[in-house]
């Protein structure tokens, strides 16, 4: 499951420049009986095979290091967001442990730092998210995109969404570029995208906006944002 995503496109490069050094660990190589068990019956019967203690617990004495932080993905953990991205990716050791089939044995929340959960929904194991996470940090670490610009204006930096972004044709089955980004007008383009950003998040998700850092300007754009609106709103209205 790792193998493929780890050797491609941005994860692979980063590997190769010596960025950042991604290992992957078999829980079987920490079991001690002739079939390398990972995972037995639930105590007290239910349905669904458990992950063991053991593995776990040995992997991560043998893998934690003075300056580790062992992150438990599961469902019942913290959101994981941009901010937790930024944080973690200054962390120079991390440790993912992976769930699988119904979960783990609980005792195992005591060897993790941090337990995350990428949203509210059940998958078959901790791959995908630790998949997840992993490709989220490494886009933050400096060398790692091509254009160092490209992470400072994804969505959620600064506590917005992306503004929306074209390429050519300028026209396609009727579908236009705004003119705006073809005038040459930098400074006329840097305000429609922030403007534009600023929309999206406001109606997209306006819950950010009550934590972002707004400037004069962006609160003079959301106004006028707002006027714009009230303006559709009030023509959809009027009309018959």
């Amino acid at each position: 499951m790792f193998s493929g995503p780890l050797h491609e496109s941005i994860l692979k490069r980063a590997q190769e420049k010596g960025l950042v050094e991604i290992r992957v660990h078999d829980l079987r190589d920490w079991t001690h009986d002739r079939h390398r068990v990972v995972d037995d019956v639930p105590y007290g019967g239910d349905a669904g095979m458990v992950l063991k203690p053991e593995p776990l617990f040995e992997a991560v004495d043998a893998l934690r290091k003075a300056e580790s932080e062992v992150l438990l993905l599961t469902p019942q953990g913290e959101r994981f967001d941009h901010a937790m991205a930024c944080r973690l990716a200054e962390t120079s050791h991390l440790i993912l442990l992976c769930g699988r089939y119904e979960g783990f044995d609980d005792r195992v929340r005591s060897v993790a730092d941090r337990e995350v959960s990428i949203g509210d929904f059940v998958l078959s194991g901790g791959e995908l998210p630790a998949l997840v996470v992993i490709d989220a940090l490494v886009r933050l670490i400096p060398g790692a995109l091509g254009d160092e610009s490209s992470a400072m204006q994804d969505s959620f930096v600064g506590g917005v969404l992306d503004h929306p972004q074209y390429t050519r044709p300028p026209v396609y089955r009727g579908l236009r570029v705004p003119e705006v980004l073809l005038s040459g007008d930098h400074e006329r383009i840097r305000r429609w995208r922030r403007k534009e950003a600023l929309r999206r998040t406001l109606l997209r998700r306006p819950d950010l906006l009550k934590l972002a850092a707004l400037n004069a300007e962006d609160q003079s754009l959301l106004s006028e944002i707002q006027a714009e609106h009230e303006g559709e709103r009030d023509e959809q209205t009027e009309r018959p």
